[in-house]
């Protein structure tokens, strides 16, 4: 897999990431739907991308298990 780094992100790709994001939070009891909890799971997104996992069902697979720990 190749390395993208975030300043290379197409427009599809930051896309697909809001989507992803969103059905990730969406996924979790509304108790945990905070703006930290939203932030960590982005980071995740956003590191899984650039370690070159652009697939839609993985990048949304490693959101879930982002979400699966509370955010500090």
């Amino acid at each position: 897999m190749t390395k993208i780094p975030p300043t290379e992100f197409g427009s599809e790709l930051v896309s697909l990431m809001r989507q992803i994001l969103d059905e990730a939070v969406g996924r979790l009891d509304s108790q945990y739907r905070t703006p930290a909890m939203k932030a960590k799971i982005a980071e995740r997104i956003v590191r899984t991308a650039s370690d070159g996992i652009t697939e839609p069902a993985e990048l949304l697979s490693a959101a879930v298990a982002e979400g699966r720990d509370p955010a500090a």
